[in-house]
């Protein structure tokens, strides 16, 4: 029977005085999860009658059955009792959080879980901070293993054996063995932590660029796939008596909104992939933006046949999502947010903001022909300047001009570019999401470029724009797009603009049924399950798909995943692209 640890941890002693802590140790009780029995409740049957019969607290009954935290016990229900075993735990010490150290590397350095080391600490938090005070096991200096910052640290899951560590890590066992001393004799266990080799780092300018690969010519996997899609609809509020009724629903429920948009292009892609002969079941499911109706869902349905899920669209469902469907090890893929704490079985399908920045920083670097820097900055963005002159130590900082009261007027004058610019190429940053600073600052730009070139004996000033938040703010109606477009204004995006002189097929069918173009959700909805189920037919699975490390591209998204060292897989294809001839374009490397 495959076991894992769910630690339930009480104090039965503590106190200890700050300059003696490492003495006085907490002894703590915990539990080793041993499987299930099943039990149909009769009429008249209560929790608190269950908990008893089995010797279980309700809250783990709950645990298991998390139907029963928005739901009063019924009839017929069927529950899943945890069957325990108690376990002897060492006593625990003082350990104070070491600079960059993470759950994953503590618990492997003193040889137990991650679910173990939270035991210990209740309070411990989702992430460690440097200087934090915590428990960890009372053994020997000698006995703790040494964390090496060359190499990750993975928990092992639920379920997983060697041969889907190969699959997931790109790991043969004996490579694994080698890695962890120790674990050829005690074999795999769940929660046990794993030093695994570190995965090159986000950025990483020496890296060869991947072929794109058109997964579709490749299937060879036929049978059936079954996915999940989560939106949150929220039908149970839409308005069915009249036609203007739903309607004024669609129209007030941005939520709604963008479900449908999404759907609209899962659908499209489901068509597709139907025409390339893939069989697929898809579940789609109203989350209703509600993380008990999430609960709800996994609860009452089985998702232990399910290869993937897209979604849930919103951060608290999503995470929810994610953390339970993680004990099936099923693959979650994020349709948004690029600020995600990653577990194993997360996908995030779009680039982070950071990685956007850090991509269009390496560019600028590694253009041989940009002899000078100019960082044009509001005071909101001052801690951004202040972080590309660490990057460029040789550019020139200029900050928007105040008013009386010392606030930001979002303006320069052309004095206050001309005298730092130079002869050739300067490559100018603009950091802010103030329209009127954009146009004032691009429109400068401009006269000083073409002012510049009618100089007699003057070999000319060539003006880049560039910004690393390509926000809003630069599509505002008061921003003139040839003025973007004569500086060559370039950024980095997680997808680009698809062009409708291609004669793409998604577009044409899509403004043939719905009779609109498709807009960016849509799009990403269709490029992401297409994605995501060829991926799915032409491996193994997703993590053996990632583990490949294919490059693919859609209509307007590209898709290359990475394993971050201790959590789940990110996006790191990111598009370049720059204003030329009133069009924006691929910038090519």
């Amino acid at each position: 029977m495959i076991k894992f640890l769910y630690v339930l941890s009480f104090v039965l002693v503590f106190s200890f005085n700050r300059t003696h802590a490492q003495n006085k140790p907490t002894v703590t009780v915990n539990k080793e999860l041993q499987g299930f029995k099943s039990h149909k409740v009769s009429r008249k049957e209560t929790l608190y009658g269950i908990s008893k019969q089995y010797n279980v607290t309700e809250d783990e009954i709950k645990k298991y059955n998390t139907f029963l935290y928005s739901n009063t016990l019924n009839k017929g229900d069927k529950l899943q009792i945890p069957v325990f075993k108690e376990i002897e735990v060492a006593n625990s010490k003082i350990y104070t959080v070491q600079p960059k150290e993470t759950k994953w590397g503590i618990a492997y350095k003193f040889g137990i879980s991650v679910k173990e080391l939270e035991a210990l600490n209740p309070n411990m938090g989702d992430m460690l901070k440097e200087g934090q005070e915590i428990h960890v096991p009372n053994i020997e200096r000698t006995a703790e293993k040494t964390i090496d910052d060359n190499y990750g640290y993975y928990e092992v899951l639920p379920t997983e054996g060697f041969y889907r560590l190969k699959l997931k890590l790109g790991l043969e066992q004996s490579e694994l063995e080698a890695l962890n001393p120790g674990l050829k004799e005690s074999g795999l266990k769940v929660g046990m932590v794993l030093k695994i080799p570190s995965s090159k780092s986000n950025g990483n300018t020496n890296e060869k660029p991947r072929p794109i690969t058109d997964l579709s010519r490749k299937i060879s996997d036929y049978k059936t796939k079954h996915i999940a899609v989560m939106l949150p609809f929220r039908l149970n509020r839409v308005d069915f008596d009249s036609i203007s009724g739903t309607k004024n629903s669609i129209k007030t429920d941005r939520y709604l909104q963008a479900s449908l948009d999404f759907h609209s292009g899962i659908l499209m892609a489901v068509d597709s992939l139907k025409k390339l002969g893939v069989s697929l079941k898809v579940d789609v499911y109203d989350t209703k933006y509600e993380v008990s109706e999430v609960s709800k869902i996994i609860q009452s349905h089985d998702f232990k046949s399910v290869d993937a899920v897209i979604g849930p669209l919103t951060p608290g469902t999503y995470d929810k999502a994610a953390s339970e469907l993680r004990a099936l090890n099923v693959p979650v893929i994020s349709l948004i947010g690029t600020n995600l704490q990653l577990k194993d079985n997360e996908f995030q399908s779009l680039p982070s903001d950071d990685l956007l920045k850090t991509k269009l920083i390496n560019y600028v670097k590694s253009d041989t022909k940009a002899a000078n820097i100019i960082i044009i900055s509001d005071s909101e963005n001052m801690a951004v300047s202040n972080e590309l002159k660490k990057e460029f130590p040789s550019a020139k900082q200029i900050y928007s001009r105040k008013n009386k009261e010392g606030r930001d007027s979002h303006f320069v004058t052309i004095d206050d570019i001309r005298a730092h610019l130079r002869q050739g190429k300067n490559i100018v940053f603009l950091e802010t999401k103030n329209v009127g600073f954009i146009s004032n600052v691009t429109s400068l730009l401009n006269s000083l470029m073409q002012n510049g070139n009618r100089e007699e004996n003057n070999p000319g000033i060539r003006i880049v724009l560039t910004t690393t938040n390509k926000n809003a703010a630069f599509d505002g109606d008061d921003i003139n797009n040839n003025e973007l477009s004569a500086l060559h204004f370039t950024f980095a995006s997680n997808s680009r603009m698809y062009n409708e002189s291609d004669n793409n097929s998604f577009v044409k069918s899509y403004t043939k049924l719905y009779n609109i173009t498709p807009n960016k959700r849509a799009t990403r909805g269709f490029d992401l399950t297409m994605d995501v189920v060829l991926r799915l037919v032409t491996s193994d699975n997703m993590y053996e798909s990632a583990n490949e490390s294919p490059l693919t591209e859609y209509v307007e998204n590209k898709f290359g995943y990475k394993k971050k060292l201790s959590g789940g897989y990110y996006n790191d294809a990111v598009y370049l692209l720059k204003y030329q001839d009133l069009n924006i374009v691929e910038v090519k490397q």
